[in-house]
């Protein structure tokens, strides 16, 4: 059935990819589509409060079709919010020139390019219904479904990503997109990484390769959205600078400034995380409205995908790092999961009743091991595999100024119980200002490494059971850009799952708690400007109570930018330069472990209280956006005791530079 559904799958992406070749060029050929202003995916920043956006037409000396306006580049997330393509540079693109393309204020990146981030703020507004695969760590830059966007462009347009990585490297993400017709719409992109960085044995190579395409009959009653994604992210991993060189560090004595001659618990192991996904979305209208007066739209969709992935650890030698070992060399661990996933909804739309949609899903899974594992007098399964047939569903209505907002989840049959509820309105005070509640719950059954992991390594062998983890959110937020956005969220989570060292060990097992963790986080960010100068300000309190020792976070984090933006040259070059100053309090970080690619609790030393300042020079011209960053210039005077997790410090005073460009043909 599986390979039945990928040759179904290839044979309608390219026949869609060739069909109608005829180009568009008339002003009018987006009508049908209406913009919003609602952030999609970090991909715009018109909602920021200096945006600085044009409705006029993309420059004329890069676009051959004069009628072409910018809003006419539309970007079309999985939900079907529609955001127009921006060119702008704002102190929000500044934050999102990175390896993610996402503002990462809320993590805490490795030293080198394409290694992982420590968590420093939890976001649970999650709708999870089946358990997540394994290797967390090694997901941040794994693109899912939702991280996937589609087009609609009235001429052919490129984005061009580069940046400098750490000693023998570079980052690039390449994008094209074309509508070969009105209907038709085609887009290809890969983001590639090779960094050698500075400490030893932490080179990273990852590639991100995705294709979509998006079809749409001339009635509008049948719509197709379609995606391949192929990835690869892998990593040489050191676990960290050896304890016994930690002092060499934290001394600053020129002698270590290289910080290749820091000993490192091992040179000879690399992990590994790959994937591939084939998906379709695809609708028809049964009811579509006639004119302007009808009210009634009833549609039938179903989304099909499949996606394969696996996790692999490889190391040339048994290490006492990590225990025993069933085998001295040639060490290796290999988990795959398997998700085959059909869904069938139904979409009612009524001016009065609002947009309703109701589906039924299904899930087959298959993870794990290609063998069986006796340890201990315990027989330890190679398998989890099954079906879960979920239901679902979604509520949108407008009433004058209220928006209502609804969704809920339901395992109805299968290994895994899971359900979510969530339930939002928003007040619109005054063309800039909103308030919002939310109230959201999640039940969810543990990730698959919780419930099963093998490893060559005795210690990491298990078979396990245990609860859902269950999360209740409440959030209230105001949105008020010219007095501030506020938000602050209620959470409360029972059964929560961690990864520990057992005591008096180098290993870790999965454990669950039986407190009830209480966590509580606000969260405020405010600009101020005067005259040319502006002062950016993002800040976070988090408190917990019950979670000591288990659920650590840092008390304070914050982000202040301090910064000049003016034009020159005649307005043919717009530029911004500042300082960034990153900060969080001291807190007992969590570990990392390279042979799960997990994080886990630890409690015997507090990391952070260090300051990161980042000095930057950015500038457009045209259509081109050029990034120039000192990044952490105080490293040399406010002392070594940087780090992103124990035993893996942070970067050093470096200068990195890159470009972002669009062309528009």
């Amino acid at each position: 059935m599986k390979k039945l559904f990928l040759a179904v799958f290839l044979i309608s992406f390219f026949k869609l990819g060739y069909a109608q070749v005829r180009p568009t060029l008339s002003k009018d050929q987006m009508g049908d589509y209406k913009t919003n202003t609602q952030r999609n995916n970090g991909a715009l920043d018109d909602d920021d409060p200096d945006y600085r956006g044009s409705r006029k037409s993309t420059s004329n000396k890069n676009i051959k079709n004069k009628d072409a306006k910018i809003e006419d580049y539309l970007i079309i997330s999985h939900k079907n919010d529609t955001t127009i393509v921006d060119t702008t540079l704002t102190i929000h693109k500044e934050y999102k020139f990175n390896y993610l393309r996402k503002d990462t204020y809320r993590l805490m990146p490795f030293s080198n390019v394409g290694q992982s981030y420590n968590t420093l703020i939890y976001d649970f507004n999650t709708s999870q219904l089946m358990p997540l695969f394994a290797a967390r760590a090694r997901h941040f830059n794994y693109m899912e479904v939702e991280d996937i966007n589609y087009y609609h462009v009235p001429t052919p347009l490129t984005e061009l990503y580069y940046k400098t990585a750490f000693e023998q490297g570079q980052q690039v993400d390449a994008f094209f997109t074309v509508n070969t017709s009105k209907q038709l719409n085609m887009s290809i992109a890969y983001k590639g990484v090779r960094s050698l960085g500075k400490y030893q044995n932490i080179l990273t190579s990852t590639g991100n390769f995705r294709g979509t395409v998006s079809y749409k009959t001339k009635n509008k009653k049948y719509v197709a959205h379609a995606h391949v994604a192929m990835q690869d992210l892998l990593n040489n991993e050191n676990g960290g600078i050896a304890d016994s060189n930690i002092p060499y560090f934290e001394s600053g004595n020129p002698e270590f400034k290289d910080r290749a001659v820091l000993e490192v618990n091992f040179e000879d192991a690399e992990n590994i995380l790959k994937g591939k996904r084939f998906y379709l979305d695809h609708s028809f209208k049964l009811i579509q409205p006639k004119d302007s007066i009808s009210q009634n739209q009833l549609a039938l969709g179903h989304v099909i995908a499949f996606e394969d992935k696996y996790y692999e650890y490889n190391q040339d030698r048994q290490n006492d790092y990590f225990g025993e070992a069933f085998q001295n060399t040639n060490l290796r661990d290999r988990v795959t999961l398997e998700n085959f996933y059909n869904k069938l909804y139904l979409n009612y739309k009524n001016e009065y009743i609002g947009d309703v949609t109701f589906n039924v899903a299904h899930n087959n899974y298959n993870y794990g091991y290609d063998k069986v594992t006796y340890i201990n007098n315990e027989y330890i399964t190679n398998r989890l595999k099954g079906d879960v047939v979920s239901v679902g569903g979604t509520y949108r209505k407008n009433i004058g100024s209220f928006n209502l907002e609804g969704d809920f989840g339901l395992n109805v049959s299968g290994d895994f119980e899971g359900n979510y509820i969530k339930g939002k309105a928003t007040y619109k005070v005054t063309d800039g200002i909103a308030v919002s509640a939310m109230v959201n719950h999640n039940s969810k059954a543990p990730n698959y490494n919780y419930q099963l992991y093998q490893s060559v390594y005795k210690n990491y062998n298990w078979q396990s059971s245990f609860n859902n983890t269950e999360t209740q959110q409440l959030t209230f937020a105001l949105n008020a850009n010219k007095l501030a956005n506020i938000s602050v969220d209620l959470i409360t989570i029972s059964d929560y799952l961690y990864f520990k060292k057992q005591t008096s060990t180098t290993f870790i097992k999965p454990y669950q708690s039986n407190a009830s963790i209480n966590y509580l986080k606000v969260n405020l960010e405010k600009q101020f400007n005067v005259g040319k100068f502006s002062l950016m300000n993002t800040v976070t309190y988090q408190n917990v109570k019950n979670g000591d020792n288990i659920f650590n976070v840092p008390e304070v984090v914050t982000r202040n930018t301090l910064y000049y933006s003016n034009y020159f040259f005649k307005k043919a070059l717009f530029l911004q330069s500042g300082v960034t100053l990153n900060y969080f309090t001291s807190y007992n970080m969590n570990a990392y472990d390279p042979l799960m690619a997990e994080f886990y609790v630890q409690n015997d030393r507090a990391y952070g209280g260090f300051p990161r300042l980042d000095f930057f020079i950015n500038a457009k011209v045209q259509q081109a956006r050029l990034f120039l960053k000192a990044e952490h210039f105080n490293s040399a005077w406010t002392g070594y005791d940087f780090y992103s997790a124990p035993n893996h410090p942070y970067r050093d005073f470096t200068v990195r530079f890159g470009i972002v460009w669009n062309f528009f043909l």
